[in-house]
């Protein structure tokens, strides 16, 4: 493997931003966004310190599961432009200092994709064996597929050959069959073709589904996908030096491991840490911040080139099936009481404002955890302005609203009539009228102005996303209370408390008593610490403190 530069870990001190080019702002006014839209707002992520946005599917599609049903992975969608507009909008984003990534399916194709109407044509056809088929029914039940409510089996019968095929998601998406090496060519065209148009690397959906061997023809033990997976980070990284695997992976820790590659790094370069976010929320349901500290422990030491991916909100339902039975509950029982903001009995589809009741002082916190842990933060469109959930619209897509730009109609999105919006915006506390981009902009006190700071203190810190955590004790059961430290010497405490009640948190540090402690987040205080190298901080309900540390004769921060 060749040698890594530090420059090509680019990501491991980023920003990243999720964006749906269909709910994000439409140019020409049908109805619909578009990448023309997008181009529109670079300047808007430019400004919030984005430095790599991740776009979601925008490929032709079947348009049953929102883009990842792809009928052409070289496309682009034609309601939302060409090819020349992609292009434009890499380039506009690379002139600002932004990076795209793009989704990548590697799952599963559309059953209108011309791969899969060609397989059905007959059991010999040219394209049967890259999808996986069974001449008889295997067994298989609601609890193996990914969407339960809609589908109550992995197989789907092929009524024109009467053989089964393999689908993980839904009917209308047959798994493709990894194992063979024409699937792999086919893959490796399609890395290639959009790195050549200038994306930095790929979120590769669903990862753990590509290796499942649920039925795949041949012998198990001439496939090794681990080894596969390494294949083609190596082959990214030989067509552009730099370019990033970031992968949904949401197994346990000890599972993920794997993913990253052996001891050279040469798996997934990223993955998002799913343990980490739904202790989060334990934690916050509670008011008791052990959960989340059990799971910052219990987190793998990874290689300099891994990386784990941190959030508080994606674009899926808010999974908690990592957690036993009566912690989700509790979850449940704390954000989404009603049955109707549950989904598919182990997540909420809700956002983190409508959980919170619009608690201002637990989302602030929340990100400032999220911000100042070793790894990189990647936001969901709108997180930064406190968007939340429609639940009005079904299933999954209830957090995938338009996004709200001003108090304008149809939140400033789109000038065609609401009919024609991919979704409708929510109303009431959290409609456009008083959820918007352009009126925080303008709000030094807003929630945007939070999050931008936050960002902007996060990358004056770039040691950060180099550290590795470590708890520090303190009696406080609702605080937590962890240490980054990076190998120069470098450190940061962070402080968090997940508790209604101020308190007082004595944190002691192995440090020379004439260190200094910095407030990065409430103007340049300092604290010096005491001659045993402790320290007593207080924090407001829900309050939180960045601490960097100053040894003596470092230079003042400026």
């Amino acid at each position: 493997m060749r040698k890594i530069e530090t420059g090509d870990l680019w990501w491991k001190n980023a920003v990243f931003y999720c964006a749906d080019i269909e709910t994000f702002y439409d140019w020409n006014g049908d109805g619909c966004g578009d990448i023309r839209g997008m181009t529109e707002r670079i300047e808007y992520l430019f400004d919030l310190g984005v430095n790599c946005l991740w776009l979601m599917p925008f490929y032709p599609t079947g348009r049953i599961d929102d883009g990842y049903d792809i009928t052409d992975f070289f496309g682009v969608d034609p309601r939302f432009g060409t090819h020349g507009d992609f292009v434009e909008l890499v380039r506009t984003a690379k002139a600002t200092g932004i990076r795209v990534i793009v989704d990548f399916v590697m799952n599963h194709t559309s059953d209108r994709h011309p791969w899969f109407k060609s397989a059905c044509r007959s059991t010999d056809a040219t394209y049967r064996d890259y999808y996986v088929w069974s001449a008889t029914e295997p067994k298989s039940s609601p609890q193996d597929v990914v969407f339960p409510d809609q589908e109550d089996s992995l197989w789907e019968l092929d009524p024109k050959t009467g053989e089964w095929y393999l689908h993980h998601f839904l009917k209308h998406q047959p798994d493709l069959n990894i194992a063979n090496p024409k699937v792999q060519e086919e893959i490796s065209r399609v890395l290639g073709f959009w790195l050549e148009l200038g994306v930095s690397g790929f979120r590769v959906d669903a990862v753990p589904f590509l290796f499942a061997r649920d039925g795949v023809p041949g012998d198990p033990g001439v496939f090794d996908p681990y080894e596969y997976l390494g294949d083609v980070r190596n082959f990214i990284t030989r067509r552009v030096g730099d370019a990033v695997l970031l992968g949904e992976v949401n197994v346990p820790y000890k599972d993920q491991k794997s993913f990253f590659g052996g001891p050279d790094g040469d798996g997934l370069n990223m993955q998002f840490d799913f343990i980490g976010m739904q202790n989060l929320y334990l934690s916050l349901a509670r008011g008791d911040a052990r959960p989340i500290a059990k799971a910052l422990k219990q987190r793998p030491t990874l290689d300099i080139t891994s990386q784990w991916a941190n959030f508080v909100r994606n674009h899926d339902e808010l999974t908690l099936d990592k957690l036993s039975d009566e912690e989700r509950q509790e979850v449940f029982d704390a954000f989404g009481p009603d049955p109707d903001m549950q989904l598919y009995g182990r997540g909420l589809r809700r956002r983190l404002p409508a959980m919170l009741g619009g608690d201002q002082r637990r989302m602030r916190m929340a990100y400032s955890l999220m911000f100042s842990l070793p790894g990189t933060p990647v936001l969901f469109y709108g997180e930064e302005i406190g968007m939340a959930e429609n639940l009005e619209v079904a299933g999954r897509f209830a957090v995938r609203t338009p996004m709200q730009w001003t108090a304008d109609v149809n939140g400033g999105f789109s000038t065609a009539a609401k009919r024609r919006l991919p979704r409708p915006q929510p109303d009431g506390m959290y409609g456009p009228d008083r959820v918007n981009a352009a009126d925080q902009r303008h709000d030094h006190r807003s929630f945007w102005w939070f999050m931008r700071d936050l960002i902007y203190t996060y990358r004056s810190q770039p040691e950060i996303g180099w550290s590795t955590p470590e708890i520090l004790k303190q009696p406080n059961t609702a605080v937590l209370a962890h240490v980054c430290r990076e190998e120069s010497g470098w450190a940061m405490v962070g402080l968090h408390n997940f508790g209604a009640e101020a308190c007082i948190v004595t944190i002691e540090l192995d440090e020379a008593p004439e260190c200094r402690l910095v407030d990065l987040l409430d103007g340049p205080s300092e604290h010096q610490l005491d001659n045993k190298g402790r320290l007593e901080v207080g924090l407001e309900p829900y309050g939180y403190r960045w601490l960097r540390l100053l040894r003596p004769g470092d230079p003042p921060i400026i």
